[in-house]
């Protein structure tokens, strides 16, 4: 059996083969994988023959263990069997709750490495072609929480839908019309706003509009979580939008 070894590993947006090759030896090297909602079941492929595999969820609405059980978790298996790969999605240090396993593993005496993924707050916007940042546009980005460990909405949205920045926003489905109406308040009625489900993966689907109907717009389309919700000018270079666009401005001069 190989040491007792905690490594914290980013899954990637949830196209598999956004993943990094370090993450990919990670998994090959591991005795147990302990596996979020948010990551895609094909990694588990990358398992040595052997391998432990354990889903504990983690997402928005399914938890199939809470943070301490899955601390609890962690230390058992690495003390029972060695090398555990910790495979949240995204990346671990992005809103992925790391630190607190982290301090569990450290307190048990347990070395943790982390390996970074890929965040969806900046891949998913990418793969519908919305840049973050885009010189003319814009100059800078937030990425922030919907809500907040209570439950209310995040004190930073407010400041947030204040500036100029691309606004990012995760885990907020649930509060999509209050956080709109943020932003409405603050004069941005008319401030285009993506949002996409199950991004970069074969089910992902985008609803695009304006921060006066894009609540509307997702309802009727069904979307929910996992979402990213993603506000500011740089929508407008989304393809579709653009088209739209272009056909705009050709009835108008015509």
């Amino acid at each position: 059996m190989s040491l007792p070894h905690l490594s914290l590993v980013g899954a990637g947006p949830g196209d598999p083969e956004l993943i990094t090759l370090k993450a990919i030896k990670s998994l090959q090297q591991a005795d147990v994988i302990l596996y979020d909602a948010l990551a895609n079941d094909d990694l588990l492929g990358y398992a040595r023959p052997g391998a432990i595999t354990r889903f504990v969820g983690k997402r928005y609405g399914c938890h199939a263990l809470s943070q301490q059980e899955i601390n609890h978790l962690i230390i058992e298996m690495a003390t029972a069997h060695g090398h555990v790969v910790r495979l949240k999605g995204g990346d671990p240090f992005v809103f992925g709750r790391a630190q607190e396993e982290i301090e569990a593993a450290r307190t048990a005496g347990i070395p943790v490495t982390i390996v970074p993924g890929i965040t969806s707050a900046i891949a998913v916007p990418a793969s519908q072609q919305i840049p973050l940042t885009c010189r003319g546009i814009n100059e800078s980005f937030w990425v922030t929480t919907g809500t907040t460990q209570s439950g209310e909405i995040s004190a930073d949205i407010q400041l947030a839908a204040q500036s100029s920045a691309t606004v990012v926003i995760l885990m907020a489905m649930s509060k999509l019309e209050a956080i709109m109406d943020i932003f409405a308040a603050c004069g941005k009625s008319h401030t285009p706003v993506a949002i996409i489900q199950d991004g970069t993966t074969l089910k992902e689907k985008i609803v695009v509009g304006n921060v006066r109907d894009i609540s509307f717009k997702a309802q009727y389309a069904g979307l929910s979580n996992p979402a990213i919700i993603i506000v500011g000018e740089v929508v407008r270079l989304q393809p579709a939008l653009l088209q739209e666009q272009v056909r705009q401005e050709l009835i108008r001069v015509s």
